[in-house]
């Protein structure tokens, strides 16, 4: 039983549908979406672009405080589980789903898979960094993306035999896709954004924008950074809401539909977008600036600098190899960093070690050695 809830999730965890439906002797393979991200731009979308099945259950939990919805998703994942009594549940990244229904089938005495295991930020009022610990520690399969995690796990006590270096999934979907977009262009829903260079900007972390103060900064940040070239702000429905009561929105252009002739010294607003439309973006990308983990790993593997404005990251293997580099909120670091950016003298990284777009492989080929 695999779960989703959240945009990074779905990423995660279409690989491994997919390569479990190549052996259906084998695996009965099921579906559940818990419904934390609810709407079109940030759920169903993600459906259709990455070829995933529909869920075989939606909980429907929606949104809520971290406790509400954490406790929602494990009184309806209880009953599915119940009625269902999966061998094993995999879970992926560090979302409240992850470790709300790790705990419930835990409970229950089901075994529990993590894709994505052992990443550490080290920051404990980072909500997720509670969530990777937590599902980490009652997982029975711990599958790693980076070295870093093999290293936190064991130091932490994790039993070796239980860890596994499989690469990472959210890779294999990047890679998958990027042959559709090669092969087609940008499809009928992949937004234009005309010859020139352009910045790539998305903000959603509680740190950046529930502070008025915070987000203030980071839209001065955003604007300073658009005489570099025009930023395109792909804003998360929580980042538009604590926008709308900044004056300096207005200061913005909001866009809907494609973007012709951008003109440098602008910040151009965008909603929530699909993932073949933000992809094909990201990869035309002269820089991206963002504070999410998922895009971090993307962007290196496409070759796409990255400043992330945040003091740390749980992703240490983007910043050791030199694709990305924390710059916090501080505007002259982020500045100097696009500076060498657009100059030019950006580092030229390697991609790490198993994202080759087969770490689907390696999960099935785990879980083809269990014994239910």
């Amino acid at each position: 039983m695999s779960v989703v809830g959240a945009r990074p999730n779905f990423m995660k965890v279409a690989p491994i549908l997919l390569q479990l439906s190549k052996y259906p002797d084998e695996f009965e393979s099921v579906l559940v979406h818990t419904g934390q991200h609810y709407d079109e731009a940030m759920s169903e979308v993600f459906f259709r672009d990455l070829g995933i099945k529909k869920p075989d259950f939606n909980l429907s939990v929606g949104s809520g405080s971290h406790a509400f919805q954490t406790g929602e998703i494990m009184k309806r994942f209880e009953e599915v589980c119940m009625s269902h009594r999966p061998d094993l549940v995999l879970v992926a990244g560090d979302v409240n789903s992850t470790v709300a229904c790790s705990l419930t089938a835990t409970k229950l005495l089901i075994r529990v898979g993590h894709i994505e295991s052992g990443l550490r930020s080290f920051d404990r009022t980072m909500p997720e960094e509670i969530n990777r610990i937590v599902t980490d520690r009652i997982s029975d399969l711990l599958f790693t993306t980076e070295a870093s995690g093999n290293c936190n796990l064991q130091d932490e006590g994790v039993p070796e035999e239980k860890i596994f270096f499989v690469g990472n999934t959210m890779i294999d979907s990047l890679v998958r896709c990027s042959e559709v977009i090669a092969r087609t262009g940008p499809g009928a829903r992949v937004i234009g954004a005309g010859n020139g260079p352009f910045s790539l900007a998305t903000i959603h972390r509680p740190s950046n924008v529930d502070d008025p103060d915070q987000l203030q900064k980071v839209l001065d940040i955003l604007r300073s950074a658009s005489r570099y070239s025009p930023v395109l702000f792909v804003t998360h429905p929580r980042t538009r809401e604590r926008m709308r009561s900044l004056e300096t929105q207005m200061e913005c252009v909001e866009v809907e539909g494609d973007l012709q002739d951008l003109k440098e010294g602008v910040v151009y607003l965008l909603p929530p977008l699909s993932y073949l439309d933000f992809l094909y973006l990201m990869a035309r990308a002269t820089a991206v600036l963002t504070d999410s983990g998922g895009i971090q790993e993307e962007t290196t593997f496409l070759g796409v600098p990255c400043l992330t404005l945040r003091e740390n990251t749980e992703r240490p293997i983007t910043v050791q190899i030199g694709s990305n580099e924390l710059v916090g909120l501080d505007k002259e670091r982020i500045l100097t960093a696009l500076d060498r950016i657009f100059q030019g003298s950006w580092k030229n990284p390697k991609v790490p070690p198993l994202w080759d777009g087969k770490a689907a492989e390696r999960i099935v080929e785990v879980l083809s050695t269990i014994k239910c």
